[in-house]
């Protein structure tokens, strides 16, 4: 199958990247920076992340290149394990996190496993690179009287603007805790994504992958109201498909989204987890609910089952504070 991302017959043909004149980066070999670019290509094309994920991607992968520069590294060749493990520690000694230091661990990994594929590397160094283990911190979560609390705190507004945002906060609200979609894919959201006779509806969520997510009735009436009565006055020629919009009629925008969920939890009271702590509380009542783990993590699209488990934590935790709260032999 042929290439058109740049790389040419290099990438083609697995030859080295090295020789190509154009797209070198600053202050790296050209075989070091041709190499950055397909892997920047890669992941936005192959892997589809997005492009806030491919720039920390390549932020840490350049960090390496950079630090085998500076060590009189010119080529991919000069990438063993050795390298490796010694731009690690340097990572460890300038003081950075060990969750940052994991993180650019694993990007560095999927840097040389890519590389390898592509033939520029004869064996993976990344494969033998170990990472600091990062403890999983539980994530803070809100009680079910708590979310009722939230969710009951609907400001009907006075004016006709105020009226339609308060409509639009409430069913966003609904819908974040209904769901636990992310705020990403809450805005990504079209007229067309909700199915009112099933009571689901669809996401894309990270590499652009589809899922079908299930909502309450509450929810689903939370945004029919907001369609019903408060779409119409903010819509402007921008608002195409979208389902919810700014006040300026374009699209809603994540930032707009998590300012709507700190207001809406500081009003009523309750500690400010933010947006994905209301994705955290979603995930935390259905397990605390009876849902199994393999359910949750289709609704949450979590890729691993790992990432969901953090959850029964959290009902564990709980389960121990009921526990020792009412039982007379606790």
């Amino acid at each position: 199958m042929a290439h058109t991302d740049g790389m040419g017959a290099a990438e083609e043909t697995n030859a080295g990247p090295a020789g190509q004149p154009e797209g070198q980066a600053p202050g790296l070999p050209a075989e070091f920076s041709l190499a950055l670019a397909a892997f920047a290509r890669h992941l936005a094309a192959e892997r589809g992340l997005s492009a806030h994920t491919v720039r920390a991607y390549l932020g840490d992968v350049g960090g390496l290149l950079a630090h085998a520069t500076a060590r009189g590294r010119g080529d991919l060749a000069g990438l063993d394990i050795g390298e490796l493990r010694a731009w690690l520690a340097d990572e460890h000694r300038a003081g950075h996190a060990r969750a940052t230091v994991a993180r650019r661990a694993a990007a560095v990994r999927a840097f040389t496993a890519f590389a390898c594929r592509r033939g520029w590397l004869a064996a993976d160094p990344g494969s033998q690179l170990g990472a600091p283990k990062v403890s999983k911190r539980l994530p803070q979560v809100l009680g079910q009287t708590q979310m009722l609390a939230v969710l009951d705190g609907h400001d009907p507004g006075r004016g006709p603007a105020e009226a339609a945002v308060s409509l639009r906060d409430a069913a966003i609200m609904e819908l974040l805790y209904a769901s636990g979609i992310r705020v990403s894919e809450l805005c990504g959201l079209d007229l067309g994504d909700l199915d009112r006779s099933r009571r689901t509806v669809r996401v894309f969520g990270k590499g652009s992958k589809e899922r079908v997510v299930p909502v309450g009735i509450p929810a689903v009436k939370a945004v029919d109201a907001w369609l019903a009565a408060g779409r119409r006055p903010l819509t402007s020629a921008r608002s195409g498909s979208a389902m919810f919009v700014g006040v300026r009629g374009g699209r809603i925008d994540p930032r707009t989204v998590r300012r709507v969920v700190h207001d809406r939890l500081a009003r009523a009271g309750v500690p400010d987890t933010g947006p994905h702590g209301l994705r955290h509380t979603a995930a935390t009542h259905l397990l605390e609910g009876g849902a199994d783990l393999r359910s949750v993590q289709e609704i949450l699209g979590h890729a691993s089952l790992s990432t969901t488990q953090i959850y029964t934590h959290v009902s564990v935790e709980r389960l121990l504070a009921a526990y020792r709260q009412a039982h007379p032999r606790a």
